[in-house]
């Protein structure tokens, strides 16, 4: 795992959610140099299904050579916040610090979902993570080493990413854009980034999303602690990054990411919002022989065809090769309207972000819609000898996929 090198010596971290799982370990790692933690939490008495309070986690600090102050906060009441960023500055002279880890979770469908939750999640995820970021920066920037590091992801506008839980991605993603505005609007003054897992990390919000068997497919809070320390143990200068906790610990030369697993050698459940669809993810996970323990909703959508099949696999090798690049070359959005024995709504959308394809009618209008026979579609991009004058194999360049939108385009029937 990655050594303490006691640069977090003397430091003072406040820490939303800290009494358990991702937020506990990070105050672990950072008492181990030395550093003062505010455990800023809900939990002050013993819950029948949680393990942990304020105070057991504090005594955990103190246990492993760090200085721990234990506030009970809603981080949703605005005077519960500022009242333990004042406890912080009186008991340690100041915060040095700020980790936004408290978030609620619901992966559940518009329909499905009461505004209870919905108001919960945006309540926790970004309303909380704005307001103590806004009481807690005042003290930063009298901060010799002023960090901000939100436990959210990289903002990825595919549409698969909210179809299936749109309220929950609202939530997480506005942590994300406390990050990707707070970073500019402090550049020089604060380093503000956000870190995301890989793989699931096995927390006490996992065990009751998965159920018992989730553990082995999950990677340990370890981790995200180990990659917490070595984004806050850099300069202020290094600021608005959207960081995952392997590739950041790579580059620091960990190797061995067996040492991080809950049953070492056990395929590995993916998490949400990076590369792949989350049926594809288990899809990955069923090839390798193992039981996703819980998967994501199925979208009800009639547009969708079942997934599986060529133009399945040839989208899959779409999103492999498109990229910023591409994107800004095209600018375009397209939809295609498939028929024959693989018929169905595809899109390919090269004009937001690094781009984006899949299932279903794109979540803007798209600015060409092709219509033509799922075969042709196929050898189209398979390059066919039959289709030797389109022959346009997925995955040669980047260039290809804007070559075969252009060539679609003129041979196929548009509207």
């Amino acid at each position: 795992m990655l050594q303490n090198t006691g640069k977090l010596a003397g430091c003072t971290l406040f820490i939303t959610g800290a009494s358990r799982g991702i937020g506990k370990a990070i105050a672990l790692k950072a008492a181990k140099d030395g550093a003062n933690i505010v455990i800023a939490a809900k939990t002050a008495e013993p819950h029948p299904k949680l393990p942990g309070t304020i105070y057991t986690a504090a005594q955990e600090v103190e246990a492993v050579g760090g200085k721990a102050l234990a506030c009970v906060v809603d981080i949703r009441d605005e005077r519960q916040v500022g009242e333990a960023v004042q406890k912080a500055v009186d008991r340690f002279g100041g915060i040095d610090i700020l980790v936004n880890n408290a978030s609620a979770i619901s992966l559940t469908g518009t329909l499905e979902t009461p505004m209870k939750k919905v108001d919960l999640m945006l309540g926790i995820n970004l309303r909380g993570t704005y307001v103590t970021s806004k009481l807690v920066i005042p003290h930063l920037l009298k901060s010799r080493s002023p960090h901000i590091l939100n436990l959210s992801p990289p903002l990825n506008l595919n549409p698969v990413w909210f179809k299936n839980h749109t309220a929950y991605t609202m939530a997480k993603y506005g942590m994300s854009m406390c990050v990707l505005g707070m970073a500019e609007e402090f550049r020089g003054q604060i380093a503000v980034n956000a870190l995301w897992p890989r793989t699931a990390i096995q927390t006490a919000a996992m065990d009751m999303l998965g159920g018992d068997g989730v553990g082995k497919q999950c990677r340990t809070a370890d981790i995200m602690a180990d990659a917490a320390y070595a984004i806050l143990s850099q300069p202020k200068d290094y600021t608005g990054h959207f960081l995952v906790d392997e590739d950041i610990l790579r580059e620091k030369g960990v190797q061995d990411f067996d040492q991080y697993a809950v049953q070492p050698g056990h395929p590995l459940l993916p998490d949400f919002f990076l590369d792949e669809a989350p049926e594809t993810l288990v899809q990955q996970m069923e090839q390798h022989g193992a039981t996703p323990a819980f998967k994501p909703p199925s979208s009800s959508s009639s547009a969708a065809p079942p997934s599986g099949g060529p133009i399945e696999s040839t989208f899959d090798a779409i999103r492999g090769v498109i990229n910023e690049d591409v994107v800004k070359s095209t600018q375009g959005i397209y939809q295609f309207d498939l028929s024959g024995e693989h018929g169905g709504i595809w899109f390919l959308d090269l004009k937001s972000g690094c781009g984006s394809a899949g299932q279903g009618e794109p979540s803007v209008k798209a600015d060409v819609v092709m219509t033509m026979d799922s075969s042709d579609f196929s050898k189209m991009f398979s390059g066919e000898p039959e289709e030797r004058n389109k022959q346009l194999p997925v995955g040669v360049t980047i260039a290809t996929i804007c070559s075969v939108v252009s060539m679609v385009t003129v041979v196929c029937g548009c509207r």
